[in-house]
């Protein structure tokens, strides 16, 4: 006989903008943020009952009226607010997932007072995922979308071959990708002092970046293990991180037709199919626990 298995429910992608006016200064955060919630919910789905059903409208309103009451620091502390609230309100509810996304805003400077005026930053988006099973804790957050590139200082060569192998070997090639980064922090206990979220995500991000820019590349792989490496080691509150790098490759364009020659300058970005290298570097002794998809 088939029975139920794991399920949940909620309000996905509920965009909220919360302005602080600080005077003439002002301050945004632009979040997405999906809910989902499980427990007691077996015979919404068996008999149709309604009875545990907290509604997905009601999860939508919540993120509104906390965005209004308790005002948005950090994704990751607005998340956690949330998970508590749902968790602790409902007994049905013994868990809640809240995942984020936080769109970033630059304000544009000008000689006047009014600081107003915000442009959108191109680059990154900001996530994170907070699970919350009303005693303990995981916090896996990150960034998508993170645009590199190194023009030198990356080779390819050494790799198998069989009858199916045409790529030529390089020595010299242009290495790009977009960063899509997840890390969880080793805080579960909530008696424990919480990470300061927005500094141990710019100091992730500044690591993910310099790792990138200092590595000779002998392959993506050794990049990626390069880049996760320096987050473990500068961020004591980061138990693991997984990397997810599509590697955007750039083939040198041949001129010989047109009596010109390519000295590695002239490339055609090629977007897909493309390489995926993807892995997880942990803490010593620290057990994987970010889902691989």
């Amino acid at each position: 006989m088939p029975t139920l298995g794991q399920n949940q429910y909620g309000k996905a992608e509920t965009r909220v903008v919360r302005i602080v006016r600080d005077g003439p200064v002002h301050h945004i955060k632009d979040l997405s943020v999906s809910v989902a919630l499980s427990g007691d919910m077996d015979e919404v789905h068996l008999s149709g009952s309604n009875a545990n059903v907290l509604p997905t409208d009601t999860t939508k309103n919540t993120v509104f009226a906390f965005a209004k009451r308790h005002g948005i620091a950090s994704p990751e502390q607005f998340a956690i607010r949330l998970a508590r609230h749902f968790v602790t309100g409902r007994a049905a509810i013994h868990t809640a997932r809240i995942r984020i996304e936080e769109y970033g805003w630059d304000r544009i400077e000008t000689p006047g007072t009014a600081r107003h005026s915000f442009v959108r930053r191109g680059q990154e988006t900001r996530t994170t995922q907070v699970v919350h099973d009303g005693e303990r804790w995981e916090v896996v957050s990150g960034l998508t979308d993170l645009t590199v590139l190194n023009s030198t200082d990356s080779e390819f060569r050494g790799f198998v071959r069989d009858e199916y192998t045409t790529l030529p070997e390089a020595r010299d090639r242009i290495l790009a990708t977009d960063v899509h980064a997840r890390w969880r922090y080793g805080w579960s206990d909530e008696r424990e002092p919480a990470p300061d979220w927005d500094r141990a995500y710019a100091g992730a991000r500044r690591d993910l970046l310099a790792a990138f820019a200092e590595t000779y590349s002998l392959s993506l792989q050794q990049t990626l293990y390069r880049m996760g490496e320096r987050v473990i080691e500068n961020a004591p509150v980061i138990d693991e991180i997984r990397l997810s790098l599509p590697n955007k490759h750039h083939f040198l364009v041949d001129l010989e037709p047109f009596g010109l020659e390519n000295d590695n300058e002239v490339y055609f970005a090629a977007d897909r199919p493309y390489g995926l290298i993807e892995a997880t570097v942990l803490r010593d002794g620290v057990p994987p626990r970010i889902a691989t998809d």
